[in-house]
């Protein structure tokens, strides 16, 4: 199987190269960034992650917190680090040619915490925190989320997390429009939802997504990732309706299998997203 993997990779690169994946980018135009959650490539350091997602022909990364930096840096990737690492981070994505999207899924465990998370995501230039903070939280996260113009995009882990369900999201969303979702198809299949009906239900709030397809072909009954187009996600409908809805922003892979050697289903997954784009109408 690895072989059949390394053999497809290599025919791959060798038919259409790392450039043609980096320069061939037809959902930019549309205001789609779309780049990898460096928790794909999580069994490495975050330097490591910016190399293999620029080699998938990717430009944008969400950084997650708990990640060794590596690359010379010393520590982890933190909403805590002070100016001087988050200098040498930030150098770290300009050798790759990489920008900063988003970052989570994280929360602050006080109102100190979340401005010290406010503060660290406007400095690196973080569109959305992906987030799912306690409910009691929203009344000074949300003036912050104003204040710094940042977006707090909820995300949805699988039933029963608080926000699986986008009536959940829709209850605070209402409250702001910085507030919104982080929509994460695959979960929304693990918790037996429709990810097209979820985006209709969440249009003109969903703010960045975690892009996956998944399939339940395990034999305890458990989902996991495939190459985008095999599995249950809905791959085709979820960006015929993104288009629909004249989305901007975020979209993470998140590729949550095969953790030692995922890079080639990666650049797969993004070579499917971007023909079915592009076919379209």
């Amino acid at each position: 199987m690895q072989l059949r993997k390394l053999m497809l990779w290599c025919f791959f690169m060798a038919t259409y190269g790392f450039s043609a994946l980096a320069q061939n980018n037809p959902e930019n135009k549309a205001g789609w960034k779309l780049g990898a959650q460096s928790y794909t490539f999580r069994l490495f350091t975050f330097a490591e992650a910016l190399k293999k997602i620029d080699s998938c022909g990717l430009k944008y990364v969400e950084a997650f917190p708990g990640q060794t930096i590596g690359g010379g840096i010393e520590g982890k990737m933190d909403f805590k680090m002070d100016a001087a690492k988050r200098a040498e981070v930030k150098a770290l994505l300009k050798k790759y040619g990489i920008t900063i999207t988003a970052f989570g899924v994280v929360k602050g465990k006080d109102k100190a915490e979340w401005e010290q998370l406010f503060a660290f995501a406007k400095d690196m230039g973080v569109l959305n925190i992906d987030t799912e903070p306690d409910p009691d939280q929203f009344e000074y996260i949300i003036p912050m989320a104003e204040k710094y113009k940042i977006n707090l995009a909820l995300h949805n882990h699988p039933k029963p997390s608080r926000y699986w369900s986008p009536d959940s999201v829709l209850k605070y969303a209402a409250k702001s429009k910085f507030v919104g979702s982080c929509s994460d198809i695959g979960h929304w299949v693990r918790s037996g939802l429709d990810p097209v009906a979820c985006l209709k239900q969440l249009e003109g709030h969903v703010m960045g997504m975690h892009f996956k397809d998944v399939v339940k072909d395990t034999p305890d009954g458990k989902y996991h990732d495939v190459i985008w187009g095999k599995g249950d996600s809905k791959v085709d409908g979820v960006i015929a309706e993104m288009k629909r809805q004249k989305f901007k922003g975020p979209i993470s892979v998140e590729y949550e299998y095969h953790w030692e050697n995922n890079g080639p289903e990666v650049a797969e997954s993004v070579k499917y997203f971007r023909s079915t784009y592009l076919k379209q109408k």
